[in-house]
């Protein structure tokens, strides 16, 4: 990477398979390395498709929003900059009560009769920009999680559900996205995580945005800003690999 000064680039990183192993906190050797070796030298930011609430859990609390110059919680459809909200976009308004209640009303039922080796609770959550959907249920333990992740890889429970959904609501504005190892999110057209370049773009002017994730491939959450032609794309497994490329990115 060219000499550039801390303006000039942004970083942008995934957080689940890229700062972190899935649903695991950061580990405080990355976390050292991370704040003491990269932000001096870059812009940083984070967009993930959870909640706020669940980046405080894996990052190690609030302290977030002073360590990092963007947070985009729900693929950037809330939008933090400098530890402020600045933004918020809203699928029910967008989608209207009687369209999204006909939504949730088949997802529910549909769930009712998929039969799973094990189900636990809270299989829907609605957040501002998407819903996310979660077949054996939020609430399950670690080693349930793992589980069902490896029982999806065997059975396709989560590419057989959006392929449901889709011939259901094909006159709809929705698109799925399978993100983690146990949901997938349902969001507008467009409402992927290059929706914060969006903001980015209108506010800010860097030569230089790369992007850091590991659900590269279509269908996975960090697709469309991977391929964007706006962003300098890095291929992720783990939090390991992130920090083997930004060594060399940043010439650590």
């Amino acid at each position: 990477m060219s000499k550039l000064e801390r303006n000039e680039i942004l970083l942008l990183f995934d957080v689940d398979g890229t700062l972190t192993f899935p649903r695991t906190v950061i580990k405080p050797e990355f976390e050292e390395f991370f704040y003491s070796k990269v932000q001096p030298r870059a812009t940083i930011g984070i967009v993930g498709g959870s909640d706020l609430e669940k980046m405080f859990e894996q990052l190690n609390g609030k302290k977030i929003l002073e360590k990092f110059d963007f947070i985009f919680p729900e693929n950037g459809l809330v939008q933090i900059e400098a530890g402020k909200e600045v933004g918020k976009q809203s699928i029910q308004e967008h989608l209207g009560e009687k369209t999204l209640q006909r939504f949730i009303n088949y997802v529910l039922k549909y769930l009712s009769e998929l039969e799973l080796p094990i189900k636990r609770g809270t299989f829907l959550e609605f957040r501002n920009g998407m819903m996310n959907i979660c077949p054996i249920g939020r609430q399950c333990t670690r080693e349930e999680r793992n589980m069902f992740a490896e029982y999806d890889n065997q059975h396709g429970v989560r590419k057989a559900m959006i392929n449901a959904l889709t011939r259901e609501f094909a006159d709809v504005d929705l698109t799925y996205s399978i993100g983690g190892q146990i949901s997938f999110d349902v969001f507008p057209h467009g409402w992927d995580k290059t929706y914060c370049l969006r903001h980015i773009e209108k506010f800010h002017n860097f030569e230089e945005i790369h992007f850091f994730g590991d659900k590269t491939e279509p269908g996975g959450n960090d697709y469309e800003i991977f391929v964007d032609p706006r962003t300098i794309e890095h291929k992720v497994e783990t939090p390991d690999d992130t920090r083997r490329i930004l060594t060399e990115l940043l010439g650590l």
